[in-house]
Parts: structure tokens; sequence; C-alpha cells
């Protein structure tokens, strides 16, 4: 009976020590929220300092699982390249073993004060609340670990349980065994939590306490696998180079261990402390080693995992620099508002043939390009907010606040292509299939749309002033006879694609207007005299 009250103390603590840990999480990314993944994107371009940001964000989330998913979920998004992840999922390693430090160092005695003033600050009135439930969980997840320790210290007393985990046992069955359990409770930080938690009362040797807690780094990749079995291939990348950098380093560690195990375990120093240090050892020499052959590790996983033809093609980030003249800058921001133009022409490409065609495949290329170009939005939010502070010439205002203009009107072509997408989900989700007639007019809609399209980047291509009001007037009168069409099919009621086909020309003219819109604004910026496009034509 007694075993049964500690396995059933053990099991209770450790269910706490879980839903602590997965709480605390869930509230530090809901505090971060779009900033997080923001300052993610922007701060990882070097693999250096992705491995820093990695490890502070996995030290202040306390999960490595979670934040190689996060940086799956961001590089399926296309908010960040493939190149750009690898550094925090490098560093998501050294950042879980803060855990360790902090249990192996008995600071969880501190846990019932951080429980305490979490529940006072939830309850609040004010902007302070907001990170009480935090601060509770961070406390709840060490308290939990000091009822592991007290559930699991009458084992210290059976003998023939610390013989076998005190002496030496097969260093790969215990890597298996770390593997395994790690993937069951989805965190690295629970087995290497009850690891040292053990090790401080005696209950396992260093020797079998190592290779459980290199295992647990093995085991903390399944999440991140499992996240992206339907994503792009960049995000595959991801996901594959976290598990070839976790199991590469125990390849790399496991013949050090089976040769100086023994000495590690004859220095006299508390063995929880050993162990932390031994885990946070492994992580950055590990780390260190990775980073050194970035290149061709990159490489080796771009080899393993080729690019699909529908695999997100990302637009650069804007990046806003004082140092650079008004003149260069005005320069890029064209390039780039040309290259917004060209991306927003692809997708509405993918998006009509997502209505058209019933592959899941377009749909979803479909559906990551706008994610992508949602975020840009924001982006180019921020920075022209940062340009127009800093422009001192009248005229640099003016000719910043047209450019400003040209993008606001893009990424209102962008939600016109957006809402035309949700006709595709509304197809998907009611199970109704396009009969003949119908996709001839869908057909005839998108390839009216493309030519307005094309117009207007051949205009920009050829330095010339676009003229778009034929093709327009082409748009126009198509869409006027499909709406004709359509009311005869209204009245039909076993064609529900009909119902569906309206909202579709309702967003295909919002959309026209919108790219005739962008057009006048390029006509004037064409005519303007001070305009080096319209100079170098001229001469």
């Amino acid at each position: 009976m007694e075993y049964f009250q500690i396995l059933l103390a053990g099991l209770t603590a450790i269910i706490l020590f879980v839903f602590g840990l997965e709480h605390f999480t869930a509230e530090i990314e809901r505090i971060s929220g779009e900033r997080f993944r923001t300052f993610l994107a922007r701060a990882t371009r070097v693999p250096a300092i992705g491995v820093v940001i990695g490890a502070l964000v996995t030290a202040a989330i306390q999960s490595s699982s979670a934040t190689s998913v996060i940086a799956v979920s961001l590089v399926n998004s296309g908010v960040l390249s493939f190149e750009n992840s690898v550094g925090i999922i490098f560093g998501a390693n050294i950042g879980s073993t803060v855990t360790a430090q902090l249990v192996a160092f008995k600071l969880t005695a501190f846990a019932p004060a951080f429980v305490i003033l979490g529940f006072i600050l939830s309850l609040a009135h004010s902007k302070i609340s907001v990170f009480g439930k935090s601060i509770f969980y961070f406390g709840f997840v060490f308290f939990s670990l000091n009822l592991i320790s007290a559930a699991v210290g009458p084992l210290q007393n059976e003998p023939l349980l610390r013989d076998y985990l005190l002496q030496p046992q097969n260093i790969l069955l215990a890597v298996l065994v770390g593997c395994l359990f790690t993937a069951l409770v989805q965190s690295s930080a629970v087995t290497t939590g009850l690891a040292i938690v053990f090790a401080q009362q005696g209950l396992i040797s260093l020797e079998n306490a190592i290779p459980l807690v290199m295992g647990a780094n093995i085991g903390t990749t399944i999440t991140a696998l499992i996240a992206m079995l339907n994503m792009d291939s960049a995000a595959k990348k991801t996901a594959l180079s976290h598990l070839i950098f976790n199991v590469g380093g125990v390849i790399i560690a496991l013949p050090f261990l089976a040769v100086f195990g023994g000495m590690i375990a004859a220095v006299d120093v508390d063995p929880a402390i050993m162990l932390a240090n031994a885990h946070l050892a492994f992580n950055v020499i590990n780390t260190m080693i990775f980073l050194a052959i970035i290149k061709p590790f990159t490489r080796l996983v771009d080899k393993l995992i080729p690019d699909d033809d529908l695999n997100l093609q990302r637009l650069a980030v804007p990046e806003y620099n004082q140092q650079i003249a008004y003149d260069a800058m005005r320069v890029e921001l064209r390039e780039k508002r040309d290259e917004l133009l060209a991306y927003l022409r692809e997708t509405y490409t993918l998006v009509s043939l997502s209505i058209e065609s019933g592959y899941r495949s377009i749909a979803e290329a479909a559906s990551k390009r706008l994610e992508h170009v949602a975020f840009l939005e924001k982006e180019y939010v921020s920075y022209f907010s940062a340009a127009v502070a800093s422009v001192v010439r009248e005229d640099d205002s003016r000719d910043l606040l047209e450019l400003n203009t040209q993008f606001d009107y893009l990424f209102q072509v962008y939600d016109s292509i957006d809402d035309m997408f949700n006709v595709k989900r509304t197809l998907a989700s009611n199970y109704i299939e396009l009969e003949g007639d119908v996709l001839l007019m869908v057909r005839g809609i998108s390839n009216h749309t493309l030519a307005l399209f094309d117009d207007i980047q051949s205009a920009l291509q050829e330095r010339r002033r676009p003229d778009v009001a034929e093709r327009s007037r082409e748009l126009r009168r198509f869409l006027d006879d499909v709406n004709g069409d359509l009311l005869r099919l209204l009245a039909r009621t076993d064609r529900r694609d009909a119902g569906t086909l309206s909202n579709l020309v309702t967003f295909s003219r919002r959309l026209q207007d919108k790219l005739v819109n962008f057009s006048g604004l390029l006509e004037a910026e064409m005519a303007s005299p001070d305009n080096p496009r319209m100079r170098s034509v001229d001469a």
C-alpha cells in the first residue's frame, strides 16, 4: 500500500508539473503575441544572434518544444526563412538548460513566493494584472518539482531500487528511455527536471542520468516533426534540422560519455549540480560545433528535402535605415512596390486556380502567400511610420506619402484577393462543386483580371504611363454579362454554386476598382516632372 501511495503522489506531482509548464508557456505566448513573432523574424538574420534569441526565448517560455514549433510555424507562414530558423533551433537547446540549473541549485525553494505573488497580481485591477498568471504558473512549475521531490523521497530507503538506478546501465537504453518519455510528455524540461530531482535524492547515478537527459533532447523534436506534417518544404526543413542537430549531438557525445562517464561520476560535486552543468555543457558544445558547420549543414538539409513547385516564395521584409539617403530609399521602395505587385498577381493566379480546381496543394500555397502578405502589411506600416518621422525636406515627405498611398492600395488589392479566397473556403466547407458553365465564368473573370494586372506591370517595366481604361471596360462588361447569367442560375434551387459565384463577382469588382485606382496613382507619379523615370524616357 505504501508503494501505491508513493506512486500516486509522484504521478500527481508530475501531472501538476506538466500542467503548470504548459500553462506558463501559453501565458508567455499570449502576452507576447504578434510582437514576439515579429521580433523573432527581425532578429535572426545572423545565425549566432538567432542562437541567442532561441536560447532567451526558450529560457523565458520554459519549453524548447514550443520554441521549435514557433520556428516551424513562422517558416511555414513566410515570416521566417529556413536559413534564419536554424539559429533559433540551435539556441532552443541551450535555453532548455535553465530549468535544470534552477532545480539543481535548489532555487525552487522560492516557488511559493511566486505562486502567492502571481495570485495577488492576477486579482489587481490594473495593467500589471496581465503578468499575474505567468508569474503564478512560473512558481507553480517549480512548486510541483518540490512536490515530486517530496513524493519520491521515501524511495531512498529502498536498497533494490537504489542499487539498480545507481549501477551503470546500458547507455543506449537510457537515451531511448529519455527520448520516449520526452516524446510522451512533449517536454524535455519534464525529463530533465525529474532526472535532477532523482539525482538530488540519490536515486540515480550520473552515468545513468546524463544519457537520459541527452535522450530528452531527441524526444523534444517529435513535437516539431508532428507540427510540420501538413506544412511546406521550408517548414519541413526546419523540423528536420532540429532532429538532425539533436541526434547528431548525441552521436558525437556518446563515445566521450562511454569513456569518461566513470570519471564524471567520481567528481566530488553535488550530483544534481553536476548533471545540470553536464546538460549545459553538452548543449553549448553541440551548438558551437553545428554553428561552425552551419552552411554545409543547411545544404545537407536542402538536399534531403528539395523545394517543391508550390513552395512559398517570400518577399524581403523592409528594414528602415536612417543612414540611407532618401533618393536611395525611394528607388528601393519603388523596386519593392513593383515586386509586391508581381507577388499579388501570382497570388491572385493561385487563388483563382484553387477556386477552379479541387487541388488542396494549390489552396494551401495560396493561403500561405496571403498570410505572408498580411505579415508584410504590418511591417510596411512600421517602416513608413519610422520613415515619415525622420524625413526633413517637404518634397521628400510629400513623395514618401505618395509611395505610402501606393503601398496602401496594393494591400487593399490583397484584401480583395483574400476575400476571393474566402469563396474557396466556402466551397470547401459546404462541399460545393462548380459546374462547367460556372467554371467558364470563373476562368473568364480570372483571364480579364490577370490582363489588367499585366497592363500595369508592363507599364512599370517599360517606364511609361499605364493606360488601363480599355482593359478595365472589358472586365466590367464581362462581369456585367456574368451577373446576367447568374440571375438565371440563381432561380434554380439545384445550382448551389451560383450563389457562391455572385460573391466572387462582387469581390472581383472591388479588386478591379483598386487596381484602376493604383494605376491612377502610378500615372500621376509618371507625369510628375520630378520623376526620374520620366526624365529618362524623355531623354
